[in-house]
């Protein structure tokens, strides 16, 4: 089969390597049709690490994916041949602490597709995964839109862990694909007044168009004077999505005395700061957002619901040996592009 593979800092390289084989009763071999980009796996890309994770080459990235069944083990019962799925990329023991507790995500043991010294990525034409980590969409929708089922989860998840009252005033902070997902969540959990703001005008007109209350670019406008106009007692809940420590400083600005600041961009530097004082006297409540825990189905059922249309977030389409333009423009934030998907099937 073919797969696409990192080789060095901003390099790929299109190669042939053996297709994977069923090695558990319970395995099921899937072809890939659509690949989401992550901006994880731009940081992978363009720095070779996120945090601690630091990419060994030639490896392969790529976590946001759906498939067809093509092949399953005898044990499997949740899908069958010529089905399409989306797949979970986590892949957690079931035996650890957290397992234990509810939190797979924070598995002790977790194997991530796509991710360096746990598992290779989806940038190829064929996985084998568990058949637990295999969710059919029953025909719902097509292959790109179940690629879409995870980042839309991790939205899912985030309104979820903020858990604010209906009608509380929020803001976005970064309207990448993760930061539309959280606003399509939090516009159906019904947030009141909505603030968006970002440094890309397109992303933010896009917003405009979801009826959003507010739009504001920081490097054309001083979004906390703005707000706070709109908003003098402050927010009730700010969703930090573009992993800038000038967001995280404007939302412990806009934030009201016992606001929360939920954390879901990835920063590029090792270290982030906060205002202790900003923070003791507002009382402010932090949660950082890791990836997300059983809201793919949740996702799955919202889509397919046709209560949100992610049709809009899909600016850019590529063939599997197109990979690596697709992440030169995400990584320069060329043409507009909020969501590149390399779509195998074309």
């Amino acid at each position: 089969m073919k797969a696409m593979f990192l080789t060095a800092l901003r390099q790929m390289e299109l190669r042939d390597i053996p297709e994977p084989v069923i090695k558990k009763d319970t395995d099921v071999l899937l072809k890939i049709g659509a690949v989401g980009v992550c901006g994880s796996d731009v940081h992978y890309y363009e720095t070779g690490r996120i945090g601690s994770q630091v990419v060994e080459y030639p490896f392969v990235v790529g976590h946001e994916c759906a498939a067809t069944v093509v092949k399953t083990g005898r044990a499997v019962t949740r899908v069958k041949t010529g089905e399409q799925v989306v797949v979970e990329p986590s892949f957690a023991c079931h035996s650890c602490d957290q397992c234990k507790a509810g939190r797979e995500h924070t598995c002790r043991n977790v194997i991530f597709l796509g991710t360096p010294k746990q598992m290779s990525g989806c940038l190829c034409e064929y996985i084998v995964v568990p058949q637990e980590n295999c969710f059919p969409t029953h025909g719902a929708f097509n292959l790109e839109k179940g690629a879409f089922c995870e980042p839309l989860s991790i939205g899912i998840y985030s309104v979820r862990q903020a858990n604010f009252h209906k009608g509380a005033n929020i803001a976005i902070l970064g309207t990448g694909p993760i930061g539309f997902c959280v606003l399509l969540s939090a516009k159906e959990k019904e947030a009141g007044c909505i603030y968006v703001t970002d440094k890309i005008d397109s992303r933010l007109e896009a917003a405009r168009k979801l009826g959003v209350d507010y739009i504001g670019n920081p490097v054309k406008v001083d979004i906390v004077k703005e707000i706070l106009a709109a908003e003098p007692l402050g927010l009730d809940c700010v969703f930090e999505c573009c992993g800038q420590q000038s967001a995280l400083d404007q939302a412990f600005d806009i934030l009201k005395p016992g606001g929360q600041l939920v954390i879901v961009g990835i920063p590029r530097q090792d270290m982030i700061s906060f205002s202790a004082d900003k923070f003791r006297r507002k009382e402010i409540t932090i949660k950082y957002i890791r990836r997300q825990n059983h809201c793919v189905q949740p996702a799955i059922d919202l889509i397919a619901s046709g209560k949100v249309n992610l049709d809009f977030l899909i600016t850019h389409r590529f063939k599997l040996e197109q990979t690596q333009n697709a992440f030169d423009l995400l990584t320069d934030y060329r043409d507009g592009i909020i969501k590149a998907m390399i779509n195998m099937q074309k």
